[in-house]
């Protein structure tokens, strides 16, 4: 392969998402020459499509040290975000006002229940609520509602204006964006990858290499003849106008609804496995219509604005893959599943460390690429 030099770098990610944008992010400020790499637009695919909940309290994550790491990175954006808008000059719309859960069968209540006793015992706090004082916090909740759970812990992002702001950060700090150029073929030495081929013949070449390509990175890594088994999993959403901003996301199980500036809503969301198509139907919106009507009468009432859909990258046991595998020089960060906004910040310190000290203080054991290879998933 020629090498054209002026498509080399010290980086290359393979993915434009907000887990390649944030690394690149990180890397950049480092002082490093970073290029990413994206099939489409930087941000195009799920991180701009999802909810933006940073909500790892609300819910029982399994296995305990996944959902530590889920913590640890909510945890890390207040400062995550404030940085962002301080070097891109844009709101992230992040807010850190909690999320109301309810429920509104003994399941659920139940299941808030087992939520409150296991996180307070880690000493989190987590406010119980009986189902008049749920209705005193938000107005229009279904009567049905028989208790709840606030969880300030719990907070949301505006995740369209987190993507836009921080490519923009990248863009600032010296990265270097190469749209639509989808992975075709590597060229390798040995146990070390030496370049790229993309679309339209292009070709780049870094010192290390990050696979960050979401739900398309078991087909890239498939080109170097590595098994990582990572599978679309496709969301519908929904986006309407209320008559009055809600204070806080409001959430009964798998429904949930979450506040956007200007007074839309967002309502979601299904979860299909149907391969890589990325479609709207009518299936899927009654699903979510009906939950969100149930969760919320008022809903049925509201102006629709849009309805999308979008293509979460899950994993065999659904957790991440993370660090180094088969090849010296590459890196991968991917399968975040339904948690790709959520880990972003703690991936990029954990990715950035590897690079640039060659080792993390944090423990990745259980998200390395060749746990599948091993279990023969």
């Amino acid at each position: 392969m020629a090498e054209d030099s002026s498509h080399a770098a010290d980086v290359l990610i393979i993915g434009g998402g907000i887990i390649g944008c944030s690394i690149a992010w990180r890397l950049a400020q480092a002082g490093m020459w970073v290029t990413v790499l994206d099939r489409s637009e930087p941000g195009a695919e799920a991180s701009s499509a999802a909810a933006g909940m940073l909500a790892p309290l609300g819910e029982m994550v399994e296995p305990p040290d996944f959902s530590a790491l889920c913590v640890a990175s909510r945890s890390l954006y207040p400062r995550f975000a404030a940085e962002i808008e301080e070097c891109s000059g844009h709101d992230t719309g992040y807010r850190s006002d909690g999320s109301l859960l309810v429920a509104l069968d003994k399941e659920l209540e139940e299941e808030l229940t087992e939520v409150h006793r296991r996180q307070t015992t880690q000493g989190f706090i987590l406010e119980p609520l009986m189902a008049v004082e749920v209705h005193a916090r938000v107005v229009g909740l279904s009567p049905r509602i028989r208790g709840g759970l606030f969880v300030p812990g719990d907070h949301w992002v505006d995740n369209e204006r987190l993507m836009r702001a921080l490519v923009i950060a990248c863009q600032r700090a010296g990265v270097r964006f190469e749209a639509g150029h989808a992975v075709h073929k590597f060229h390798v030495r040995g146990e070390h990858v030496t370049g790229v081929l993309a679309e339209n013949h292009s070709s780049f070449t870094a010192k290390t290499y990050v696979l960050a390509a979401g739900c398309w990175s078991g087909e890239v890594a498939g080109e170097l003849g590595i098994h990582v088994p990572v599978t679309p999993c496709c969301g519908q959403m929904m986006e309407f106008e209320a008559p009055r901003e809600l204070p806080f996301v409001v959430r009964a199980g798998i429904h949930y609804l979450v506040p956007r500036p200007e007074r839309r809503l967002l309502v979601g969301t299904t979860a299909e496995y149907t391969g890589f198509e990325k479609v709207v139907t009518a299936k899927g919106l009654h699903s979510i219509l009906e939950g969100a009507v149930r969760l919320a009468p008022l809903v049925s009432e509201l102006r629709f604005l849009r309805a999308w859909a979008g293509l979460r990258p899950d994993t065999a046991d659904h957790l991440p893959i993370l660090g180094y595998g088969e090849i010296e020089n590459m890196i991968f960060a991917t399968g975040h599943f339904r948690n790709g906004i959520l880990l972003a910040p703690l991936t990029a310190e954990i990715i950035a460390d590897l690079i640039l000290k060659g080792s993390t203080s944090r423990s990745i054991e259980a998200y390395r690429p060749t746990r599948f290879r091993e279990s023969g998933d």
